[in-house]
């Protein structure tokens, strides 16, 4: 069960027995999770349960201390249903990252300076190892827009990016105009849902504002533009998409 830590930022591999092969392709996405639990404690009793089912390579705690679970040659499962980009077994394609926090049902607090610092490195020294392209570097939510919120819109993707880390540009400011919300349809609609295909998204173009485009809509919010989360595609929204997927790699 046990096995060398990959990354020297590691404090103390205790090995998961959650883990498998992984089936086919190249590790090409890192997925950033919270926890979602009262106790990074209880967080990594379950991580390590073969009862829970969940697991994934690294889980950092709030003082930074970075405990590895799983190889990054093996498939760890943390991500579950969920598709970018056409694939739809994100663990088999994937490094995940737990973050200790309580998530949305603890308040969300903000993540502790330290605890991002060695998230950043941990990140780098990841990316330095694996062909991870900027564009996919992605919250939980991303991958799964309809089931997850995490790691949520206080966690602070512009310091990732800062670091070199992840695909950003700056939000667009919050105004006021043209919005599309619940219930519209028509070519607009198509038009922002293949904007959302384009960058990644699992956004089927019906040409109808439904709940699958809220959530959409919604988690792109969380990790794009975290000063306003509703599911509105407002002016601010739509501009930031434009601009990201201005600026994907070429």
């Amino acid at each position: 069960m046990t096995f060398a830590a990959d990354s020297p930022h590691v404090a103390e591999v205790l090995a998961s027995a959650n883990r498998g092969p992984r089936i086919g392709g190249t590790i090409d996405m890192l997925i950033l999770h919270y926890t979602g639990m009262a106790t990074g404690r209880g967080a990594l009793a379950r991580l390590r349960d073969p009862r829970a089912e969940v697991s994934a390579h690294y889980l950092v705690f709030e003082d930074g201390r970075v405990v590895q679970l799983v190889p990054e040659a093996e498939r760890a499962w943390h991500a579950g249903r969920g598709a970018w980009a056409g694939v739809t077994d994100i663990n088999s394609r994937s490094i995940g990252i737990e973050i200790v926090h309580p998530g949305h049902d603890g308040g969300l607090p903000p993540y502790p300076d330290g605890q991002i610092e060695a998230v950043i490195a941990l990140c780098r020294d990841i990316l330095g190892r694996n062909p991870i392209p900027a564009p996919r570097v992605l919250a939980h939510s991303d991958v799964a827009p309809d089931r997850k919120e995490d790691p949520g819109e206080n966690f602070p993707w512009d310091r990732l990016a800062a670091a070199g880390i992840g695909h950003w540009v700056a939000p667009a400011p919050i105004r006021d105009g043209r919005f599309f919300a619940m219930g519209e349809a028509g070519d607009p609609i198509a038009a922002l849902q293949a904007m959302f295909a384009l960058y990644g998204y699992d956004q089927p173009i019906t040409g109808r504002f439904d709940e699958a485009l809220r959530a959409v809509v919604t988690a792109f919010q969380r990790h794009f533009r975290p000063a306003r989360v509703d599911g509105v595609a407002d002016a601010s929204t739509i501009t930031t998409l434009r601009d990201l997927i201005a600026a994907l790699p070429g």
